[in-house]
């Protein structure tokens, strides 16, 4: 990690369908070995099934689950006189939404369905419902971030 200059943040374009930066965001943490038509493929799949099962809009129901699966707070390590402990501390906005898009992705490619995108349209549907893996994921973050409060006067 560089000391002298924090890295550039690079400009993305907003996806074709529905010109959501998230939904790029989402796509481009999909995308394997650089197939990107595959990862487009199985978002827009994906998107179809949860309108068809679900009757609104694709797009509002990916971002309440994201906002489901976002942590608030999470533990870091620190180390102090020798003992390391879990220390809470809030997590910026930009964590959140790329914790939330890898733990979707994760509890997505953990799921029992055949296709990527009935394992992905089973995730989000129960994201946006407050249940899944994924959501239990944010929970069990919170719980550890809880027990620990006590090592909170440690932040910096």
């Amino acid at each position: 990690m560089s000391r002298r200059h924090s890295a550039e943040k690079r400009e993305i374009n907003p996806d074709p369908k529905f010109g959501d930066l998230v939904v790029t965001k989402f796509m481009n943490a999909i995308m394997l070995h650089g197939k990107k038509s595959v990862a487009e493929s199985i978002v827009y799949g994906a998107f179809d099934a949860v309108q068809g099962k679900l009757k609104q809009e694709p797009v509002t129901v990916f971002h309440s689950a994201l906002d489901n699966i976002a942590p608030h707070v999470e533990v870091r390590s620190r180390r102090v006189g020798g003992a390391t402990y879990q220390v809470p501390v809030d997590v910026r906005p930009e964590r959140r939404q790329a914790l939330a898009i890898r733990w979707l992705i994760a509890a997505a490619r953990k799921r029992n369905e055949t296709t990527m995108i009935d394992r992905l349209c089973g995730e989000l549907m129960d994201a946006a419902n407050n249940r899944g893996s994924a959501v239990k994921k944010r929970e069990d973050t919170h719980k550890m971030a809880d027990a620990n409060r006590a090592f909170s006067h440690y932040r910096w």
